[in-house]
């Protein structure tokens, strides 16, 4: 079993609670319902199930004019019908509008678990298929190819550290979009202000791209700014719109869930080839690198106006590792910013995506650094939104601390809240990517030395100790999906903390074992 959703659309609630309990919860199926047609439509228009089970007879709408709806919405799921009655013309009318199979009330729990497997073994096969496909062509492009892509991409990556220069960096990323996606012209489009502008284009024909500053005539980069989503455009699609162009793609620019601007490429000649979902997904990937580039290039352009290099370091190295309020008390204090340490009680939280090896191997790398950011990305929202300083990323983990640098009386409560937070946002993230990832996440408190290690130059904010050690042992010894506590944790939460003993465990590094907890929850403050 999958775990897929199933939608019961059925005013009989014997009939809904029967579905539940003997039929889908013990196959491990999740469940929504709809308690009648009215209902049940709105829910799967809303939640787009796996699979329909439909009652025929029922008021406000039945189960014909139900699948008449989703007909006209063009949704497709796959339905079951449930009835009391039936007939050919019934028959052949359900199964024109898209019916998977035809259940006769009353049934077994065995018969309706072969009809919903049998209508789900299509759809998984459909999702393999596509799967696979996809696979196949991306295997299937040449090697040379292949290799300029990635050096380019890994020439832009570079381009964060080493370009400063508007003029300089937005040209190479024009060229570097037409050469990874073998398009004829290419050009970006930057927000400034309420104006969109092209800052650098590359013309047909021509050697190198060029800066630019002008409004452009294209109504598809407004279209990307808006939906902040990639655009294909074929050949018939141009020719609608009169535009000379014969295929062209577009891929908005991201940074902190706001669209900055728009990479476009285009083919003006029938001989050139048409673009693939591979080239928007090369171009999106570049847009990946050219925002964080363009941001750099912009924040070193603040730095040399306002010469306010030592503030604007500060803010570099911490706005997206710690709370707001911590960076604005570090910018207030900049002299707190120096080599050393203080010995402090610390809750320290690691977390690793599990599964992620196994499931890297058979994904392209385009996929592995989406997962990456997906998870990572919700990781670092749910431990600033706890107010939590996160210590650093490292492959597929990272690492947080609480009660450092700001103190935090109820650092230990605060771990613990983020651990279930990431746990539960986890479980959420893996339903909606369809994939079999999940969190393990250790947590310890204990006495710690945190401060700045590193150069004068180069910094970075850490915590050192055997409490560290100790909360990373956790982590890699829990199975996916749970959380492992040091005993300590569970006596400063107290009657909070609904936890189940886990006995000693030998840890590696450690001579004495750690006696440790799996934490399932926490009970609402008395």
């Amino acid at each position: 079993m999958a775990g897929e959703r199933i939608l019961i659309v059925d005013d009989g609630r014997e009939n809904r609670d029967f579905l539940v309990e003997y039929v889908l919860e013990p196959n491990g199926y999740a469940h929504l319902i709809g308690r009648d047609g009215q209902e049940g439509l709105e829910v799967a228009l809303r939640e787009r199930p796996d699979l329909i089970l439909l009652d025929l007879q029922m008021p406000k709408m039945n189960g014909i004019e139900v699948l008449q709806h989703l007909t006209a919405a063009q949704a497709d799921i796959p339905v079951i019908l449930m009835t009391f009655h039936g007939s050919e013309e019934i028959a052949i009318e359900v199964y024109r509008l898209g019916v998977k199979d035809y259940v006769k009330k009353p049934y077994t729990v065995d018969e309706m678990v072969n009809a919903i497997e049998h209508s789900l073994t299509e759809v998984r096969l459909r999702k393999e298929k596509e799967a696979l496909t996809e696979r196949l062509l991306q295997a299937n492009r040449d090697l040379q190819v292949r290799l300029k892509e990635l050096d380019v991409l890994y020439t832009v990556g570079k381009s964060v550290t080493e370009l400063t220069n508007m003029n300089e960096l937005l040209p190479r990323i024009v060229d570097a979009a037409a050469l990874v996606t073998q398009a004829e012209e290419s050009y970006i489009y930057l927000l400034e202000g309420d104006r969109l502008l092209c800052r650098a284009h590359k013309r047909q024909n021509a050697g190198r791209a060029r800066p630019a500053d002008f409004e452009p005539q294209d109504p598809m980069a407004v279209q990307v700014m808006k939906q902040g989503k990639p655009v294909l455009l074929k050949p018939e699609q141009l020719a609608q719109q009169g535009i000379r162009s014969f295929s062209m793609a577009y891929a908005p620019m991201i940074l902190r869930n706001n669209v900055m601007g728009v990479l476009g490429v285009s083919n003006i000649t029938p001989e050139a080839h048409i673009f693939t979902k591979h080239d928007a997904a090369l171009l999106s990937t570049l847009t990946d690198y050219a925002s964080i580039a363009i941001e750099n290039a912009r924040n070193f352009a603040a730095l040399r106006e306002t010469k306010d290099k030592e503030t604007e370091q500060l803010r570099g190295t911490f706005e997206r590792f710690v709370p707001p309020s911590v960076v604005d008390r570090v910018l207030t204090n900049p002299e707190d910013l120096k080599l050393g340490g203080t010995r402090r009680e610390i809750s320290v939280l690691f977390a690793d995506i599990r599964g992620y090896t196994s499931w890297s191997e058979n994904a392209p790398p385009e996929k592995v650094i989406e997962m990456l950011n997906d998870y990572l990305s919700l990781a670092a929202e749910v431990i600033l939104a706890w107010n939590g300083t996160l210590d650093k990323f490292f492959g597929d983990g990272l690492m947080a601390i609480f009660n450092a640098p700001d103190e935090q009386g109820d650092h230990v409560h605060r771990a613990a809240d983020a651990a279930i937070a990431l746990m539960k946002a986890g479980e959420e993230m893996r339903a909606r990517r369809g994939d079999d990832l999940s969190y393990s996440i250790g947590v310890n408190v204990g006495e710690a030395v945190v401060g700045f290690i590193g150069t004068d130059r180069a910094v970075n904010y850490t915590a050192i100790g055997d409490v560290v050690n100790t909360a990373k042992r956790l982590q890699e010894l829990a199975p996916a999906g749970k959380i492992w506590v040091e005993s300590a944790v569970v006596e400063r939460l107290g009657e909070l903390a609904q936890a189940q003993p886990l006995g000693e465990i030998k840890m590696r590094g450690r001579k004495k074992p750690a006696f440790a907890f799996d934490l399932v929850g926490l009970n609402p403050n008395s």
